[in-house]
């Protein structure tokens, strides 16, 4: 479950004055434990607005949004050698102010991209994100980008604080936004899993060059948003699996990687169950759950309205059956009975050797964006990416979120396994899946 706010007294502390202090949940001491400079851990969101808006206003937005989810207002507690937890502690207020204006230049927005993929914010400032406000002499309007530490916080619950800033900004409260509608839990289809000790296909390598240099790379773009029939029985959720599967099976088995046609697919799929208003927990606030492909499903000339409907059947068991957020095992690995030193070295060295078992590929679906980001005179945000970090050894993430009726896909990679022109092929194998889909197509 995500973490929880917790009381503080005025100005942030304990009676005694000293910060409150949080241990790590699960989701964050994983993460914590398995960072590296190589390949950051960090969520890119971009929201593009059609005005430009004002420095001041925003920075106080921002600190009063910061202010109401004091969740947010988090840095790593420092630790002995000995120590059996991690903990954050809670501060009364940012140790350095996470908003920026870079200066208004080409190409501004392509190095602020860049920093979001190539440097976490610092996990021991308050809070561990930032927000550049993009501007470009050649470009309309404003972007603004954060950058979010992945073992602090998700997505969602960055987008949360956007949504409460934009409040203030505008001065126009957010009309209520419902909780996400998950289904009655039900036993999972026969179908829906692949043989639990199957390896799954991995993505096929590409051409990354020579001598690939460290990091993740990004391609966004975007689509329309696939059409169904009033009344069907899967979502567009379901929709963007489908294409997800084809993709990496196509991509693989034109890289002509071994087993193409006899491994299964394996896709995690994040599913967040928090509501989205104010009283939204702010953390680490999905679960994950894997999505099985046999290696027949995704053949070559797949039937794509029986894979739909497949699709649909497994989806909605998984998101219904209570679940662990990292799975029961996760949890084993941060019972504190050794030290943290001790657990970490254990966790990296499971994962390492877990690596040929881990899931082909990542699709995290947003969804439709459920706050208006009215920044007043600046306009509401145009479009809204998501980036989720593409480590070794899956290497590869899909991330949609959708806004105006508009898709927006980004296609984030690990530079050591794809280049340049690979993403572009990926981005077009997808877009022909994507369509494939479409109710005037099945």
């Amino acid at each position: 479950m995500a973490t929880t706010q917790h009381q503080r007294t005025p100005g942030g502390g304990q009676p005694s004055g000293q910060p409150v202090r949080v241990p790590f949940p699960v989701v964050d001491e994983v993460a914590r434990h398995c960072a590296q400079d190589a390949e950051p851990s960090t969520v890119h969101i971009e929201i593009h607005l059609p005005g430009r808006v004002d420095e001041g206003r925003l920075r106080s937005a921002f600190a009063a949004a910061l202010a109401r989810h004091p969740r947010a207002l988090m840095r790593e507690r420092p630790r002995g050698p000995l120590a059996r937890r991690y903990e954050w502690e809670l501060t009364g207020g940012p140790d350095t102010d996470p908003v920026s204006f870079p200066p208004c230049a080409p190409g501004a927005l392509e190095r602020a991209r860049a920093g979001a993929l190539d440097r976490a914010p610092a996990l021991t400032a308050s809070p561990p994100l930032r927000l550049d406000v993009v501007r470009e002499p050649d470009r309309e309007g404003c972007v603004l980008l954060f950058t979010v530490h992945h073992t602090a916080l998700d997505g969602p619950a960055c987008m949360r604080l956007a949504a409460t800033a934009a409040e203030i900004y505008s001065g126009s409260p957010i009309p209520p936004s419902p909780a996400p509608a998950r289904p009655v839990a039900a036993a999972l289809p026969r179908q829906s899993r692949t043989p639990a000790l199957a390896r799954p296909a991995q993505v096929a390598p590409g051409s990354p060059g020579p001598a690939p240099v460290p990091g993740n790379a990004l391609l966004l773009a975007e689509l329309p948003v696939p059409r169904r029939e009033s009344g069907a029985p899967y979502t567009v959720n379901d929709q963007l699996m489908v294409a997800t599967a084809l993709t990496v099976a196509d991509w693989n088995r034109a890289q002509g990687a071994p087993g193409a046609d006899r491994r299964p697919l394996r896709i995690t799929m994040p599913v967040d169950d928090r509501p989205r208003g104010p009283e939204m927990p702010i953390g680490n606030g999905t679960r994950l759950v894997e999505v099985g492909f046999t290696a027949a499903e995704v053949a070559a000339g797949a039937d794509v309205a029986a894979l739909l409907r497949t699709t649909a059947e497994r989806t909605r068991a998984l998101k219904a059956q209570p679940r662990p957020q990292l799975g029961h095992g996760a949890g084993l690995l941060t019972v504190p009975l050794l030290p943290v030193a001790a657990r970490a070295a254990l966790t990296r060295g499971l994962r390492v050797a877990a690596g040929p078992w881990t899931s082909t590929t990542l699709l995290s679906n947003i969804g439709r964006i459920p706050y208006p980001l009215d920044f007043g005179e600046a306009g509401r945000a145009t479009a809204v990416w998501f980036s989720a970090p593409a480590r070794m050894p899956r290497g590869l993430t899909f991330t949609t979120a959708s806004t105006a009726g508009r898709l927006h896909l980004s296609l984030r990679w690990s530079r050591t396994l794809l280049g340049e022109g690979d993403g572009a092929r990926l981005l077009e194998l997808f877009t022909r899946h994507l369509a494939a889909t479409s109710s005037e197509a099945v």
